[in-house]
């Protein structure tokens, strides 16, 4: 079995301070929590950017400090979102890749996202695949409901993607994919045995999902972007808090955790 990847998805588009008062705001921050994350045992961080307000943005500017200033700490993966939040342009969503990031996060559909519509049209899914194709970019395919496999693996046939693909099942989103261990067996059947996988369990799904990933032989992802507490009703005190768990858990069931170089060469990241 592979060693074992863990993503932190540190910030998100959503969360506040209001609910999570640990959140990184500012690049300093976000560039202080990556390598705190990477201390604990995480190889890649999923980063969406903010605005000093706390406001979601996908400007180019604030995503380049980010990246240099957790480039000046730590050798951890970066890998900016290109999902940004439900209201910023497919325009908007691109900037991060004009960067050259190492990896980069690429949502193949539309799905309901809470209240909202999280729209990606065939158009934009295969514009932001060209992108980072042609930039040496490695995608991590986004995953919210069953259908947005068929649509990789259409982009896989049109020369888009190369196999082996690298997928996050995000589940428990409400709207879309729910966070059962039976959905996650039925995501994993579904894509090729060469692909390797992650899984991202929003809220209360996020240990039981996180645990069975790491038994089923795929890798993890934490953070507050997908929950913001440590046990019901106990808010974490870090990122870097949840990461370790998955770390203690990896002990237990004795998968080694992978180091950011390991990562690499697991996902074929080649720069």
């Amino acid at each position: 079995m592979e060693k074992l990847i863990i993503t932190a998805c540190i910030t998100g588009a959503e969360v506040t301070r209001q609910q999570q008062p640990a959140l990184a705001i500012t690049p300093d921050e976000i560039a202080q929590d990556a390598y705190e994350c990477f201390q604990a045992g995480a190889s890649i961080v999923h980063v969406h950017a903010r605005n000093i307000d706390g406001s979601a943005t996908q400007s180019l500017e604030i995503y380049r400090q980010i990246k240099e200033k957790i480039a000046e700490k730590c050798n951890i993966i970066f890998q900016p979102s290109t999902g940004g939040a439900v209201w910023h342009s497919f325009e908007e969503r691109m900037q991060p890749l004009f960067l050259n990031p190492e990896m980069a996060s690429l949502s193949c559909g539309s799905c309901n996202f809470g209240d909202d519509l999280f729209v990606n049209t065939n158009e934009y899914i295969e514009k932001f695949a060209k992108e980072m194709k042609e930039r040496k970019i490695k995608p991590e395919i986004e995953i919210f409901e069953r259908g947005m496999i068929e649509n990789a693996m259409r982009l896989v046939k049109k020369g888009f993607l190369e196999l082996p693909v690298h997928f996050d099942f995000v589940m428990n989103v409400p709207g879309a994919i729910p966070g059962t261990i039976d959905d996650l067996v039925y995501l994993r059947r579904s894509i090729p045995e060469s692909c390797t996988w992650t899984v991202a369990g929003i809220g209360r799904t996020e240990l039981p999902l996180a645990a069975h990933a790491i038994a089923m032989g795929g890798h993890v992802r934490v953070g507050f972007e997908d929950n913001v507490y440590y046990s019901k009703g106990v808010l974490a005190k870090s990122n870097a808090e949840l990461v370790e768990r998955v770390v203690r858990l990896a002990k237990e069931l004795e998968r080694p955790v992978a180091t950011p170089d390991e990562a690499r060469q697991i996902l074929g990241i080649r720069r």
